[in-house]
């Protein structure tokens, strides 16, 4: 059986300043994730498609999405999630699909 192939991301959440422009000495937050997915290239797609004005909107669409469907997926079976579950497969398919979507740079 062969081993299944995944890409392999790290991610740093680093803290700027607080609500008052303050600067703050917080560790960053840092770990990695495996995904099936290139996530650069699904980046590039959504920035192609123009769903969002500012490309940082785009980043962090992409991103979350990703992190988020993934734990989604991998806890499918929680209670927290079982409202979310079928309505987050009906938001994957409208956003990978022809729909009416109105993007920006159309």
């Amino acid at each position: 059986m062969s081993e299944k192939r995944a890409h392999e991301y790290e991610v740093t959440f680093k803290y700027l300043k607080d609500n008052k422009g303050e600067t703050v000495d917080q560790e960053p937050a840092a770990f990695t994730f495996q995904n099936h997915d290139n996530v650069f290239k699904i980046i590039d797609i959504l920035t192609e498609k123009g769903l969002f004005k500012e490309k940082e909107q785009t980043l962090q669409f992409a991103i979350g999405l990703k992190l988020f469907g993934d734990i989604l997926m991998k806890n499918r079976d929680m209670e927290l999630f079982s409202d979310l579950q079928p309505a987050f497969v009906q938001f994957m398919k409208k956003l990978k699909g022809k729909s009416s979507l109105t993007y920006y740079n159309k």
